[in-house]
């Protein structure tokens, strides 16, 4: 069997925690080459998950240039994603862009011009759309039992758990903070589940609270607030063409107890459902309300062959069917771009203190 060969460009935190883990779950997969501005990180990567003789970089033009690698998984700081993306598709090589999808909807929308142009697939890293609670909704969306979804909330939110390490706290190198890290996941399974992608308006709101407190009970240890140059909660309100709401809600470190992180709640004209105590669909039978709470622990993951496996694991076996048996790509790019394109409005609303209208 022919393998896959595949790049990868970034080798930090999330390459090492979801991305090459998976892949090197994949039998018909080989990690031949490793890109890192930090050699090092390179190099570790490479003995780790690599063929014996994978090669090392520290510029991903150079992995790009190799005719052999015909997948690239971009991993790197968010205002690395379009470019390298760009580059890569041009460069004769599918491409796994780890979410968000870019920065700016501009550079979304160039990324998208990229793919069409190239032919070459592109797809971005929301994992949690592969959660077996997240595939049941789905299908249940799917299916009409909801009805028409006319409200929805998506939910993000940590009450002191700040990313500390890395660039996460960099608004040049991210774009942004939680809204843009884990906002952006809620986000895009709230979409997902609407089948929503057309909006008409947003309102949004940022706080830099807490970021300058000290001794703040952080899950990852103390923050420097001299280093925390980005948002530490935001909030949007957003309507959509056929008038339906959403209201998203995302914070690293709020004084809360309603935490809850990458989930969705769903108000139907049939039934509605959350995620906020395992998955919940609620409605009226028989003149009765009532409550269902799907057993999720029974059977494997649809589209998965072999054991009960992670999001991560199950998204890296979608992705490498798309590659190799043409299969559809479960996170559309242009689905991604709207994504981003409202988190850029929560971003600007914020700023100049108005809405934010899209034509």
């Amino acid at each position: 069997m022919e393998k896959v060969r595949v790049g990868i460009i970034g080798c930090g935190g999330i390459a090492n925690s979801k991305h090459m883990p998976s892949l090197k779950k994949m039998p018909e997969v080989e990690m031949v080459a490793f890109c890192d501005i930090i050699e090092e990180k390179a190099i570790k990567a490479a003995k780790e998950f690599g063929i014996p003789d994978a090669k090392v970089y520290t510029d991903y033009k150079e992995l790009l240039a190799d005719p052999s690698i015909s997948v690239v998984h971009v991993l790197t700081p968010n205002r690395e994603h379009s470019f390298i993306t760009i580059d890569a598709l041009h460069a004769d090589k599918h491409v796994m862009c780890e979410k968000p999808m870019a920065k700016t909807y501009a550079e979304a929308q160039e990324m998208l011009k990229a793919a069409k142009e190239t032919g070459k697939l592109l797809t971005i890293g929301y994992q949690n759309r592969y959660r077996p609670d997240s595939l049941y909704l789905k299908r249940a969306c799917e299916n009409g039992e909801l009805g028409e979804v006319y409200f929805a909330k998506a939910h993000a939110i940590r009450r002191r758990a700040v990313p500390t390490w890395g660039v996460f706290l960099n608004e040049y190198e991210q774009g942004g903070g939680p809204l843009i890290d884990i906002g952006t996941h809620s986000l895009d399974l709230t979409l997902w589940m609407m089948n929503n992608y057309k909006p008409k308006m947003v309102v949004g709101t940022t706080y830099k609270k807490l970021g300058q407190q000290r001794e703040a009970a952080n899950a990852w240890g103390d923050w420097d607030p001299e280093e925390f140059t980005v948002e530490d909660s935001a909030f949007g309100f957003i309507t959509m063409e056929d008038g339906a709401t959403i209201i998203l809600e995302t914070s690293w470190a709020l004084n809360t107890l309603d935490v809850h992180e990458a989930k969705t709640s769903l108000s139907g004209t049939k039934a509605g459902a959350d995620m906020l105590d395992g998955l919940r669909i609620n409605g009226v039978k028989y003149n009765k309300q009532y409550v269902e709470k799907p057993d999720l622990a029974a059977g494997g993951v649809d589209f998965f062959d072999g054991a009960v496996a992670e999001p991560q694991d199950v998204e890296c076996r979608c992705w490498i069917d798309a590659v190799t048996k043409g299969t559809p790509l479960t996170v559309l790019p242009e689905q991604a771009a709207v994504v981003t394109q409202i988190l850029e409005a929560i971003y600007e609303s914020a700023r100049t203190g108005k809405p934010v209208y899209f034509d």
